[in-house]
């Protein structure tokens, strides 16, 4: 049988869901995403289609694939992986991972946007090109994503330390979570090991920090929810269509704290926006994309 494959590559994991035309889900399953690079796109092509094969019910052809993939930001980007996927004989349409939460929502037309290992914005305009904000990564930005909390709370306690603040939570939380003395201790910790398995899990200990009433866990939350409200902003401000914001991510549905603040900050700068919080996994998205060039071919 020809089925329909959607890939939804994180940060973290590979999401596949395999579907017959007729929209019977035959596979959804997780992988790790250990090994993804966006580029050099061929090997991008290869690296998946290697954990689709094992996953396809024997007997089954892909007839088209859809994939939403971290690092592809870009639409020349897009298009180039692609093609390499073309070249292997599969039909596929490729997207940012952002750009599958509008179509896995059943909307033509939105903003997507991600707060998770990473976080980013991505809408289309009225012609179709797609608009990308943010995802510059967690060392330059990534406002809203957990390792980025992480980052900002940490500043944020050791500041109030550097002047003699009275520990309002955040400081305890952290350190409690690296297994620390001391403030010096969690520089330490942070800056030994600073990459996002290390950061990204520190990221619920801020929030119980800020649901206990830290004004400087509640803080760090509130400016990460300003961050992902501006990202919708520039998107708006070069010609992002769409009346609702799609939000999906670990952090933004794991958190009603975050969630509740971007919808606040969404209220007061764009009241025309509807937010909401996506209810599927986004690989339902990508099998969508995979409906559509299916049809398209």
């Amino acid at each position: 049988m020809n089925v329909l494959v959607g890939a939804d590559i994180g940060g973290t994991k590979l999401a596949l869901r395999v579907e017959t035309p007729d929209g019977t889900v035959r596979v959804d399953t997780e992988v790790p995403a250990t090994g993804w690079e966006a580029t050099p796109v061929d090997r991008a092509a290869r690296w998946l289609l290697g954990r689709v094969a094992p996953v396809l019910p024997a007997g089954d052809g892909i007839a088209a694939l859809g994939v939403g993939a971290q690092g592809c930001d870009t639409q020349e980007h897009c298009a180039r992986l692609a093609a390499a996927f073309e070249r292997l004989g599969v039909p596929t349409t490729v997207v940012n991972d952002a750009a599958l939460l509008v179509p896995a929502a059943g909307l033509e037309h939105g903003i997507g946007v991600i707060a998770g290992t990473g976080s980013i914005a991505v809408g289309e305009d009225a012609g179709g090109t797609v608009l990308f904000a943010g995802g510059w990564g967690w060392v330059l930005g990534d406002e809203g994503s957990a390792p980025a909390l992480v980052r900002d709370a940490t500043r944020a306690a050791l500041a109030a330390y550097d002047t003699d603040r009275r520990d309002d939570g955040l400081l305890s939380a952290l350190l409690a979570h690296f297994r620390v003395p001391d403030a010096p201790g969690l520089a330490r910790a942070v800056n030994d090991r600073p990459d996002t398995d290390h950061w990204g899990p520190a990221a619920p200990a801020v929030f119980r920090a800020a649901t206990a009433g830290s004004p400087l866990a509640l803080g760090v939350v509130d400016e990460a929810a300003a961050q992902l409200c501006a990202l919708v902003t520039r998107l708006r401000a070069r010609g992002a269509v769409g009346g609702t914001v799609v939000a999906a991510g670990g952090v933004v549905l794991g958190q009603p704290l975050l969630a509740g603040r971007l919808r606040a900050r969404l209220g007061a700068a764009h009241p025309d926006l509807t937010l909401r919080l996506l209810e599927v996994p986004p690989v339902a998205g990508a099998v969508a994309l995979a409906r559509t060039r299916h049809r398209a071919a």
